[in-house]
């Protein structure tokens, strides 16, 4: 199963239909109805699927279908092809996360035999990777059709089978700056926008340093603060052309109880206050406009949660974490359904050339969802 997945290229940039329908139509083959979730263009769809019993609360087990681009990554396989070398197996997204997503899948059968007396419901997204897009349609959907809300939600990221209990926050923002052109030999007459963006780069670096070194700090993340990076700039034409324009990204990856509009403020202020009037000066059509592309909120469940000591057990395991990465889990969160995350393989193969699953990971999360499915049946 994980190969057939696998070998489905759902990048985010491409269609997922060709794999969701796969899926609909192998539950279909197994007597299970999906319902699908589209985009505004209808060339992606989610996938939300009942097993068991619909009037009871269930446990949803949650994963993304899309992956991230292969172009540029020196590969020794073919990426979208499940290519076993020892005890682990390559591919893109056999870590990220279409073997937990296999998992689920290939034990539907057996979940099915038992007559469970509680629902499992499997939730299938698109373009997790490019800021939970999908998901949230999914949740939508859900929250207005589905009889009885989830007893729970586990979604499945590369956790290497830990339980996670906590994640950042991330808020994406587009920064465009707005100049006034000239020659360069007259640059006094000008406004700078690559320099005026620079200055503005600056202060959310000062900033990122003033939280790495002051706080507020959690040790159970890491890093154990909230980071500010930006990653991407564009701007001017040619060196002799003061430039017009200029634009560029960054994110605040907060922790739980860190406030990311907060510092999204104090960055706005420092520019009204600081680089606007220098630029107000020579051209008042000139200054910053603000977009914000994306906000994910974090995941904050407490250890002795009912849903985070019933998933715990599961495992075997006596502890639970936190982690700096995003997931979908925050969504779920935010929606009411107590949420955790746990799933096969390791973050660190995550978005890399010759991304594996160890098939030892793989068997952890088989026993995991044969616990489940054994106390679903029990309940």
């Amino acid at each position: 199963m994980i190969g057939r997945l696998v070998g489905f290229d759902s990048t985010s940039y491409l269609s997922n239909l060709e794999l969701i329908g796969f899926i609909r139509d192998y539950l279909a083959g197994l007597g299970v109805e999906s319902r699908l979730t589209f985009d505004d263009e209808r060339r992606k769809a989610n996938l939300f699927a009942t097993l068991g019993p619909a009037g009871r609360p269930g446990i949803v087990l949650s994963g993304h279908t899309d992956v991230v681009p292969v172009e540029g990554q020196p590969w020794d396989s073919e990426p979208f092809s499940a290519t076993q070398r020892g005890d682990r197996l390559f591919g893109r997204g056999t870590a990220d996360m279409k073997s937990f997503i296999a998992v689920c899948l290939a034990m539907v059968p057996d979940f099915l035999s038992r007559q469970p007396s509680a629902p499992l419901h499997l939730a299938f997204s698109y373009d997790e990777e490019v800021g939970c897009i999908g998901v949230r349609r999914l949740i939508a959907d859900l929250q207005a059709n589905l009889p009885v809300a989830p007893r729970l939600c586990v979604v499945g990221e590369p956790t290497e089978m830990r339980v996670i209990i906590g994640h950042k926050g991330k808020k994406s923002m587009r920064c465009r700056v707005r100049g006034l052109e000239c020659h360069s030999a007259l640059a006094h007459r000008g406004v700078n926008a690559v320099e005026a963006a620079a200055e503005a780069v600056a202060h959310l670096k000062a900033m990122a340093r003033r939280l790495r070194d002051f706080g507020p700090h959690d040790d159970e993340f890491d890093p154990p603060f909230t980071t500010i990076h930006t990653g991407v700039i564009h701007g001017g034409t040619a060196l002799n052309i003061v430039p017009r324009e200029c634009w560029f990204e960054f994110e605040i990856r907060n922790l739980p109880g860190d406030d990311p509009d907060a510092l999204l403020d104090e960055a706005r202020a420092h520019v009204e206050r600081v680089l606007v009037p220098e630029m107000h000066a020579v051209d008042l059509e000139t200054g910053f406009t603000w977009e914000e592309v994306n906000t994910t909120p974090g995941l904050a469940m407490r250890h002795d949660d009912e849903a985070v000591r019933f998933v715990t057990a599961l495992t075997g395991a006596n502890a639970s974490g936190r982690v700096s990465f995003g997931t979908e889990a925050g969504l779920f969160q935010e929606a009411g359904v107590p949420t955790v995350v746990c799933g096969p393989g390791s973050i660190e193969q995550a978005h890399k050339p010759n991304e594996f699953i160890a098939l030892d990971q793989v068997a952890q999360c088989e026993r995991f969802i044969e616990r489940l499915i054994e106390a679903t049946c029990r309940r």
